[in-house]
């Protein structure tokens, strides 16, 4: 998980909305079935994925009137302890 990016993806749902989010999820899940994909594509397309969903995490804390900085110490607790 890195933060910058979950941060990123934040700002642009917010400027958007999750359902560009979600449609990418889905189209990155769809190329990871492709046939002759790599490993070294795999776990990029992995770590997109999870630094995808994590930022629709952090945002639907945000929604239940979480701050954007509580809300990814949260979430980034709940990754490492689920991690150890």
């Amino acid at each position: 998980m890195r933060l910058p990016l979950i941060k990123h993806t934040i700002e642009f749902i917010e400027t958007h909305d999750e359902d560009w989010v979600n449609e990418t999820i889905e189209l990155l899940e769809h190329f990871s079935e492709a046939k002759g994909i790599k490993d070294k594509e795999l776990e990029v397309i992995g770590e997109l994925i999870s630094n995808l969903f994590g930022a629709l995490e952090v945002r639907a804390d945000m929604k239940s009137g979480k701050p954007q900085k509580e809300a990814l110490n949260d979430f980034m607790k709940r990754v490492t302890g689920a991690i150890s």
